[in-house]
Parts: structure tokens; sequence; C-alpha cells
């Protein structure tokens, strides 16, 4: 458990009907050994991903650009979803209003049976064609060739927002409105550095909500938290359902 107790608003909270919103970040999928843009050395040769995560790189070397999301794509299929993904399934699964906005793309939250989700920055697991835009799903690991191309000829990127890009409109507009609505919003795992996503809990704050950060590290969002839960999600989610009474069970 954290070194601060959580709150006995935030298991009354939890016990309750009303609506939820948890917001997730890289930090989550940490947990089950998936690199974060952050770690130290990089995910993929010691490369900085933001030389191969903006439009810019995929037009200079598309190649170069899919065998990183290739890399991606394989250490995700090889991850498995941890007690943290299986916890906000859980909590989803109590019935209440529910959104999880998720900043990542690895398919580990759908894994563990997570329904009511929006992804901000999209999901490894589709591609778009460049030319005819067709979004389709693409679950092959690894990927041949590289880079890939759509049946019309059209050269096929991954369906994730890259740096410099704009988040779906249609998703974050979701996470707000949900932001808006909720009485509870946990933020778990993001560093609160990545706009516009990390202004998701001050909307929240805002209307009201009770927004709680779990995180192993302060971050911005923590000196306006209503209260800040330090350390791993996958060992303080599942204690707090277990004071809430809220069975692991219900996400299988």
């Amino acid at each position: 458990m954290p070194s601060t107790p959580p709150s006995p608003r935030l298991i009354d909270l939890l016990r309750g009907r009303d609506p939820v919103l948890v917001l997730t970040g890289a930090g989550v999928s940490r947990e089950s050994g998936i690199a974060t843009f952050r770690d130290a050395g990089g995910l993929w040769e010691g490369v900085d991903p933001a030389e191969v995560a903006t439009p810019e790189a995929f037009q200079r070397d598309p190649a170069r650009v899919w065998r990183f999301y290739d890399a991606r794509r394989a250490q995700a299929a090889d991850a498995e979803p941890n007690a943290a993904h299986r916890a906000i399934a859980a909590i989803e699964a109590t019935g209440r209003p529910f959104l999880l906005a998720t900043q990542n793309v690895d398919g580990l939250h759908e894994r563990a049976g997570q329904r009511g989700m929006v992804r901000l920055h999209g999901t490894l697991w589709k591609v778009r064609c460049t030319t005819c835009g067709l979004v389709t799903e693409d679950r092959r690991v690894p990927l041949v060739p590289l880079p890939p191309l759509c049946a019309c000829g059209g050269l096929l990127r991954p369906e994730v927002v890259w740096f410099g890009e704009v988040l779906p409109m249609d998703a974050f507009g979701r996470a707000e409105r949900a932001a808006r609505e909720a009485r509870l919003c946990l933020v778990v795992g993001t560093s609160s550095l990545v706009e516009p996503a990390a202004g998701i809990p001050r909307t929240a704050l805002e209307a009201g909500a009770h927004v709680v950060e779990i995180n192993p590290e302060r971050t911005p969002l923590s000196p306006f938290a209503s209260e800040c839960l330090t350390g791993p999600a996958g060992e303080i989610l599942p204690e707090l359902l277990l004071r809430a009474g809220i069975p692991m069970e219900t996400a299988a």
C-alpha cells in the first residue's frame, strides 16, 4: 500500500454508484514489462522515440519507423495484463457509469476485460492507409513485409498518435464529458506531462470530482489532486478494491 493511507471518502466513492473516470498512462503497462518512452536508454536500439514517432520521421524513412513499431508490437504481444489492468476492469464490471481514457496503445486493457474505454493515443493493433485512408486491424507479429502495404498499394502507417499530431477528437471529447460528470477520477501511472490528456483531471477537479493520483512519483498534478497514493498501481488498486468490497474476479 502507499505510504499515505487512502481516505475514507475514496473508499466510500468506490463502494458507491456514482460515475467514475479512470485515466491511465504508460506506468500501468510498465508493470507488465513494457518499456515507456521516458525509460532510460529508450525502447529501441537506444534511439530517442521522438526520432521514430513523428510524421516527419515516417516521411523520411518509413521502414525504420515500422521496425520500431514492429518491436513495440512484439513486446506488447508477449506482455500480460497485470493486477492494475484487472482492477480497473473490475471497477467497470460493477455496472456503474464508467469510462477509461487510456494513453496506452498496447491493448492490455482490452485483454484484461475492459469495455468502456477510449484510446487517446490510438492502438498498435490497427493500421491506416496513407493513400486511401482505410483503417484495419492487423495483429500479425512480426509484420511482413516492412513497411506494410494496403490492398490499394498505398503505404500503411500505425494507427497511433505521433508527436505533433492531434488527438482523435471523438475520444478526447468523450473523456472530457466523462471528466465533467465523474464524482471519482483515478489518474493512474501517468506523468501528467503530455497535453491535452493531462488536462482531463483538471477538468474533473473543476467539476467537483474527487481526483486521486496513483503513481510511483509525484507529478505536476500532485499538488492539485484531492489525494495522492504513491506506489505501484498493481499493488495499490487491488488493495483499494479489497477495502471497498469489489471482487477482482468480476473482471474475468
